[in-house]
């Protein structure tokens, strides 16, 4: 069932961020916590060009010793795991929250979410991983992949907490953004959040009847909502209305709308993804 806020964690230093925001999610949402850890286990050690003169139980001798190593480094992955788990469930109740459920799973995290389709209604992650350096234009190995293979709203976290009181929706009319907009309308979520509705496109009249009939339909559905029609580059305008309106979420959808543009860098996602220094709420 789609009652639970899933968040995945990796016991970097971007957990607790990740926690923040899933714990305020699960929150306004009224669903349960679940923190997700997955493991890689350690590839096995290969004993290679043994010498002919090795004796055959010299080869067995050491054969067995890293059967016994690897096996320990496994148990270590694990415990390692199970206590990132523990100090981030700590994290969580200690900030007031109920005590969260925790997962442990091992291999990869994108075929692993493909067992949680119907078991959340939210993931959050960070957008940055453990393996990852200092610089703030690096994207974990991880997100590209989850954002183009979940079909669950995606919560990618960055910097550090802030409760979100200001929203951004970068809009276009399209049927994903629409899609964003019913979110905004419905969602527990966005209650009493100050929602903007911005659309980077040419000045047509077309598109000013869009923007207000979206902001339109915030405004009934009991929501503070504001709209704009901004023309010229469209990360650059996100970008600048995000910092001039001190934004502290942003919702917009994955990639390109065409087919291919899905499967291509370089898309207004990426570069918002990138640059963005506040949170992105990822929709398909």
């Amino acid at each position: 069932m789609n009652t639970n806020v899933l968040a995945c964690i990796d016991g970097s230093e971007h957990t607790a961020t990740v926690c923040d925001y899933a714990a305020w999610a699960n929150c306004r949402l009224g669903t349960s916590l679940v923190l997700l850890h997955v493991l890689h286990k350690p590839e096995p050690s290969v004993l290679l060009n043994l010498s002919a003169a090795t004796s055959l139980y010299a080869q067995e001798d050491i054969t067995t010793e890293l059967a016994a190593l690897d096996k320990k480094r496994v148990e270590l992955v694990k415990e390692q795991s199970r206590l990132v788990l523990e100090q981030a469930g700590n994290h969580v109740t200690q900030a007031g929250f109920p005590t969260p459920r925790t997962i442990q799973r091992e291999g990869r995290l994108a075929q692993v979410l493909d067992q949680y389709e119907d078991y959340c209604q939210l993931l959050v992650l960070g957008r940055q991983g453990s393996n990852q350096d200092d610089s703030p234009n690096r994207l974990g190995s991880h997100v590209e992949q989850v954002i183009r293979t979940t079909d669950k709203p995606l919560l990618l976290t960055t910097g550090e907490f802030k409760k979100p009181s200001r929203i951004m929706l970068a809009f276009d009319g399209s049927t994903t953004t629409r899609k964003g907009l019913d979110m905004l309308a419905s969602s527990p979520l966005f209650r009493d959040l100050e929602c903007h509705v911005v659309m980077v496109a040419g000045p047509d009249p077309k598109n000013l009847e869009l923007l207000e009939v979206a902001r339109l339909q915030l405004e009934e559905a009991g929501l503070k909502a504001t709209s704009a029609l901004l023309q010229g580059e469209v990360k650059k305008n996100l970008l600048a209305y995000q910092q001039k309106q001190n934004i502290d979420l942003t919702v917009m959808g994955a990639y390109g709308h065409s087919r291919m543009r899905q499967w291509l860098l370089g898309s207004i996602t990426d570069l918002m993804l990138l640059e963005s220094s506040q949170p992105l709420l990822i929709l398909r």
